[in-house]
């Protein structure tokens, strides 16, 4: 009787444990699916709204200035915040898989880059917001400089999580994922090398390479959801 007692509990406990490990890893991997759509409605609906903001001719993280700029600073913030906690649920769904240790790290560095893009906010430029006079500024400040090395470690970091994933489904044997993932790594690439280039449109080119990667993370990170 005393033996019965005392194994009953251990047998709940035993199997309760993966159970709740999963609970958790679902809620993780939910910050990361949830992280693009949140990113891409609060950025363009402002895009779409803001007096004299034209997606051709100014970045998204423009949108941070301005009586409306705590919008996207905020958006910024929260973003970059489930990138963070989503990454630990991308490193339990890949656990003992090619990518496990670099893919996780990636999507964690790219989330710390957007919450400091949101803390360093750019300085007005090329009439928006209205009245500031168009062109770039003749000298940038501190945090200005500060807004553009968080956004450089953004997209390095995103891209090349993107290539480790996609190396990661090659070698596991998922063509549509890894294809996918490469997909997303050269929108980000290109779109960002066109705009880093002078480009015509080139912040337009940068907004849908930035969407696309995320966008494929965030499905990624769905289909580890479901399996969990």
């Amino acid at each position: 009787m005393t033996t019965l007692d005392h194994c009953t509990p251990t047998t709940s406990t035993a199997t309760g444990t993966p159970a709740a490990a999963r609970s958790t890893t679902r809620r993780l991997l939910t910050a990361t699916v949830v992280a693009s759509p949140l990113w891409a409605v609060v950025a363009l609906t402002q895009a779409a709204t803001r007096e004299g903001f034209d997606i051709t001719r100014h970045p998204l993280s423009a949108l941070s200035n301005g009586s409306l700029g705590w919008l996207q600073i905020a958006n910024f913030l929260a973003v970059g915040t489930l990138l963070v906690l989503g990454a630990t649920g991308l490193r339990r769904a890949l656990h003992g898989t090619p990518g496990s240790t670099w893919a996780p790290r990636l999507v964690r560095v790219s989330g710390i880059g957007m919450i400091a893009a949101g803390v360093f906010v750019m300085d007005p430029a090329d009439g928006f917001p209205v009245g500031t006079p168009y062109g770039m500024p003749t000298a940038l400040t501190w945090h200005s400089y500060a807004h553009f090395a968080a956004g450089a470690v953004t997209f390095l970091s995103m891209i090349a999580a993107c290539y480790v994933l996609a190396r990661h489904f090659s070698r596991t044997a998922h063509r549509g994922y890894a294809a996918l993932a490469r997909t997303g790594g050269t929108a980000l690439l290109l779109g960002n090398g066109w705009s880093m280039s002078g480009g015509k449109a080139g912040t337009l080119t940068l907004a849908v390479g930035v969407m696309t990667a995320m966008f494929t993370i965030s499905l990624i990170a769905a289909r580890y959801r479901r399996s969990h």
